[in-house]
């Protein structure tokens, strides 16, 4: 390769700047995860019907996907890092941990605004890469399954239908959420501050555990180093996103249908709920590899949707500054500290108010990236990860 390195791939910043518009609409209808709203029972029928469509049309079709893209992506980069690192003769795990030391910082930082942001959870669990790199790619691929199906799910499924006294076990955190949704409706910005890094981070983390998205970002990150590993974002893999989209057509439907089904038939509610999870969390996974490999065959396809698609290359090339700021513009909008607009803009408002917001970080990013190579928090982050190096010395 040029240089020996890797030549970034425009497919994953196209994804990158898919995931993170789907993120900033979901996030601007739930209020930035401030569960309040208007009365809707004088807004008419119209509105109302707008609002629901709107609503479970962007949980269909973002809700658990654009994060799983996202999470999907996170491996396939630390791959890049690690794998330019090793052409040049370095070992790029131990400047990882480091990294996702930094991670964690600025994951910190974006929870000041927003109680539910994931990049803590990322700097947690990203070591997961760095204790499997050196496997062999059949062992990521069954490892990064097996993390998938969720296992502690599946265990509680068996155990509560062997013993009708078992309860799964959950981490209570109503007191928690209670907590931030007071400071969210009432509180100062230094009061709503300290609650969401406390509170709302606890109650943040039990969810993802609780929901089994933990097990799934570790076997999201894996199939991702896998994904950079066998190069299966480039144009020569096109048999494969064919097979991938076949199987998770096929495979989308019937989980889906399952999990808004089984409820009316099985009563046991510790047998329902970790099989709930097994079930939604599958049946996201099916429907982000269709939505990836439909951007795959797009992408490739045909030279004018690879022009329409490549507009999102500088969106998603700062993915991380649009994730973060949208926390800050959201949080300032829809809470207390700041216009407190939670209690007048509804679900249809809402979402225009998310349009707008992309739209503005959309040109935002356009001119920025005309005259820099990263944006402002993915240089940040870059420079901080290799601090002690020679400042003119290139890196990946």
């Amino acid at each position: 390769m040029a240089n020996n390195i890797h030549a970034r791939v425009d497919l994953a910043d196209v994804l990158r700047g898919f995931a993170v518009m789907g993120i900033i609409l979901l996030h601007s209808i739930e209020h930035f995860n401030f569960y309040s709203f208007p009365d809707t029972s004088t807004q008419g029928a119209l509105l109302n019907f707008t609002d629901r469509a709107i609503w479970d049309g962007l949980f269909f079709a973002f809700g658990g996907k654009a994060y799983a893209i996202f999470a999907l992506l996170f491996g396939f980069s630390f791959f890049i890092q690690h794998d330019n690192s090793r052409m040049r003769g370095n070992d790029f795990r131990l400047r990882f941990c480091w990294r996702l030391f930094l991670l964690f910082i600025i994951g910190n930082i974006n929870a000041c605004f927003f109680t539910a942001e994931i990049l803590v959870m990322y700097s947690l669990i990203g070591f997961v890469l760095v204790a499997t790199c050196r496997l062999s790619t059949p062992s990521l691929l069954l490892l990064s399954a097996v993390l998938m199906l969720q296992p502690v799910a599946i265990y509680n499924v068996v155990r509560a239908a062997l013993d009708p006294a078992y309860v799964t076990p959950s981490i209570p955190t109503g007191q928690y959420w209670a907590a931030a949704f007071e400071m969210q409706s009432h509180g100062t910005f230094w009061e709503t501050v300290k609650v969401n890094l406390v509170d709302g981070q606890i109650a943040s983390l039990a969810w993802a555990w609780d929901h089994g998205r933990i097990f799934q970002t570790a076997g999201l990150f894996i199939l991702g180093m896998v994904i950079g590993r066998q190069g299966w974002l480039l144009r020569s893999s096109m048999k494969l996103w064919g097979r991938i989209l076949a199987f998770s057509l096929i495979v989308f439907f019937p989980l889906h249908g399952l999990n808004a089904m089984l409820p009316g038939f099985i009563e046991n509610a510790n047998v329902m709920k970790p099989l709930g999870i097994i079930l939604s969390s599958l049946s996201n996974l099916a429907f982000m590899f269709i939505l990836v490999s439909g951007l795959f065959f797009a992408f490739y396809s045909t030279k004018r949707l690879s022009r329409l698609l490549s507009r999102l290359i500088p969106y998603g090339r700062m993915s991380m500054t649009n994730y973060v700021t949208q926390s800050i513009m959201g949080s300032f909008i829809f809470y207390n500290w700041g216009l407190g607009l939670h209690a007048h803009l509804g679900i249809t408002a809402s979402v225009g108010v998310g349009a707008v917001l992309f739209i503005l970080q959309y040109a935002i990013c356009k001119w920025w990236m005309g005259t820099h190579h990263h944006g402002p928090m993915e240089w940040l982050w870059k420079r901080a990860t290799w601090i002690d190096r020679n400042p003119f010395m290139k890196q990946s």
